[in-house]
Order: C-alpha cells, then structure tokens, then sequence
C-alpha cells in the first residue's frame, strides 16, 4: 500500500479548493481579479509549508479563531454556548484586535492559506475584521450568523476582497427559525438579496443533523442558496452540546446518503463550491484537528485542537505561532493515535474528552 502523504493530501486540497473558488467567481470582475491575485498567493504558501515539512516543521493550511465570545442569538443546541465558549459576560482578556492582526501576520508569513473566523458572533468585532483586511494573502471566511449586516460591512467587504461572509442557514424557514430564532430566515434572505445587488460574493454554513440532512442537499434547498447569489456551501456536521442530544449527530448512513448527494449536487450546480467538514476522514487518514490540517485559537489566545475539543497547553499572547503549532497536546494528539479512532459523531476528540484532559494533567505532573 502506498505512504499516506499528508501534506501533499494537503497542498493538493487547497489547489482544488482555489480552483472551484475562482471558477465560482469568474462573472465577478472584482472577485476574480482578487482570486488571481490569492491563487498566486496560495502557491507560494504551499511551497513555504512543503520546505518547512522537510525541515520537520508541519505547517497546516487551515486555521480557526473564535475572534469573540459575544453573540446577539442564542441558538438552540448551541456548542459554544455549552462549553462557555460563547457568553455575555465579561471579555476582558480576550486578544485584542492588533493581537489578531499579529496572529494573521505571522500566519501568512508561515504559509497558512484560510482563517476561518468564528465566534460567538465575529460581526461584533469590527476591528479584528479591519485587520484581517490587512492581510490579503489570506482567505478569510467570516461565520456569522447574518443578523449584523448593514452598509457600512458591504463597503468593508468590497473593499476587502479576502473577507468572505458565510451566512449560517439550517434549511427552509420553520427549520431555521426553530433553531435560531424567529424572523431570522427572512432576515437572512433579505441580507443575502442585498449581498447579490452589490456583486459580493457569499456563502452559506449548513449545520448538518439527522433531522435536517436531507433536507439541506434537497433541490429545493440548494436551488433557493443558488437563484439567491450563494457560492459557497460550508456542510458542518453537528456536535453535540451534550451527550442528551448525541441523537441528533448524522450517523454512517446519514453521512453516506448525504456525501453522496453532495456529489450530486457538485456536477448540477458547478459555480457553487461545496465543502464538507470533518468530510471524509479515511481519505485524510484521520481526522485533521490538533495541527494535522487546521487547529483552533479561542478569544483568548488559547490554542486548541479544535473548536469541539476547546482544552490548551499554549497561548498566543506568550508564544509565537510557529511555537503554538510545535504544542506538546497537539503532538501528543498526532503521535498517539487519538486522531484515528473510529467515532459516531461529528468530532473524534468530542468522544475522547476525558483522554485529552489527561494528556494536559500529565504535561502539569
């Protein structure tokens, strides 16, 4: 059998990715100017992270920063919210806006491609967003919840063209509504409309349950994302807030019937890029947290494997990124096989919790 190669598995991704994006956004001079310009930045980033590999420096292609705790939803079943990663309460300590733009500096400078924003809600901070503006060899998709758009974020996003808004969506109105809140749906459709009218560019975040799978790869749905300007369509599957809706987390056939629709949907509708997360975990030879393919910074500066396993041994306000991505946790997670084990869920971590709490209590003996 032939050597798994990660970071070939990696660089190719991305090439790929970069070429349905551009493909996505070619009837959009602006768009397609700045993808020009990024696809020339992804390349060169690439052979930054394969010279750092032969140097025996992984370098993963994707990062994840939760820029705040604040949000204006409170949707139901919400993880971050269960894990206290989301709140109203105090946020002080929380990094900085200048500290995130360090952080997006020091990325680019070390050939990382996409930084996914998150939150909480990453509207609220307009200043992180400014800096991410400052650093246009980064792709930086925007998870929001869609609520906070006004015309003052649509002259941002066009004069930034490395900022892209992910709105999240769930399915059709009762779906969505029931989970974030009524009125949201329309709230969103209106948002997206004005989105279209000023020629930006756009993309949906689908939490994918058991409940609604099939529904969110239905014809109608995907028809609706597609007459609406959508280019992009981020399939998350769901983690569960805790173990009383384990439920509700897509199992083997749910996963099958939907990858294979995903498939489907790919050949019907060729300047929508569709992208599924974990996604198929074989064909990455696990899953790709904890610096295999992406980790994750929470408003603190904490560095975790992921948004679902939100434990560190590190910070970026003591360390620099290069330090961060050398974590003893996240080489624990790599070298010790935690990556690999089979689970049910959306998150291999989420059902190993009590492993990786012992992996940082044994760094602390």
């Amino acid at each position: 059998m032939a050597e798994f190669r990660l970071e070939e598995y990696l660089a190719q991704g991305v090439e790929n990715t970069m070429k349905e994006i551009l493909r996505a956004s070619f009837s959009n001079p602006k768009e397609t100017a700045f993808m020009l310009r990024y696809a020339a930045h992804v390349k060169k980033a690439s052979k930054r992270r394969a010279k750092q590999a032969e140097e025996g420096m992984h370098v993963p292609p994707f990062l994840i920063c939760s820029i705040t705790s604040r949000c204006n939803l409170h949707c139901a079943g919400c993880y971050a919210r269960a894990n206290h990663s989301c709140h109203e309460q105090s946020t002080a300590g929380q990094l900085t806006g200048a500290e995130w733009g360090e952080v997006f500096r020091q990325a680019a400078d070390a050939g990382i491609s996409f930084v996914l924003l998150a939150g909480g809600e990453p509207m609220l901070r307009r200043d992180v967003l400014e800096a991410a503006a400052e650093v246009p060899q980064i792709l930086f998709p925007i998870f929001t919840n869609g609520t906070m758009l006004n015309e003052e974020y649509c002259k941002l996003f066009d004069r930034a063209r490395n900022l892209f808004p992910v709105f999240s969506i769930e399915g059709d109105e009762q779906t969505t509504d029931a989970r974030r809140g009524a009125g949201i749906y329309q709230k969103l459709r209106t948002n997206m409309q004005t989105m279209q009218e000023k020629g930006l560019l756009f993309g949906a975040s689908v939490t994918v349950t058991a409940n609604n799978a099939a529904e969110t790869v239905s014809d109608e749905f995907v028809q609706m994302l597609h007459e609406s300007g959508c280019k992009a369509v981020f399939y998350v599957e769901y983690v569960p807030a805790d173990h009383q809706n384990a439920a509700l987390a897509p199992d083997d056939a749910v996963r099958e019937m939907h990858s294979g629709r995903v498939a489907v949907l790919r050949e019907q509708y060729p300047d929508i890029v569709f992208l599924c997360f974990p996604g198929d975990e074989k064909a990455s030879g696990g899953c790709l947290a904890a610096g295999r393919g992406f980790f994750h910074i929470n408003a603190y500066g904490g560095a975790e494997p992921c948004p679902f396993s939100p434990f560190s041994d590190i910070s970026v306000k003591t360390h620099s990124l290069t330090e961060v991505m050398q974590s003893k946790l996240f080489r624990a997670l790599q070298e010790g096989g935690m990556l690999t084990e089979y689970h049910t869920g959306g998150c291999v971590l989420f059902e190993q919790e009590a492993a990786v709490r012992a992996l940082i209590a044994s760094e602390r003996n």
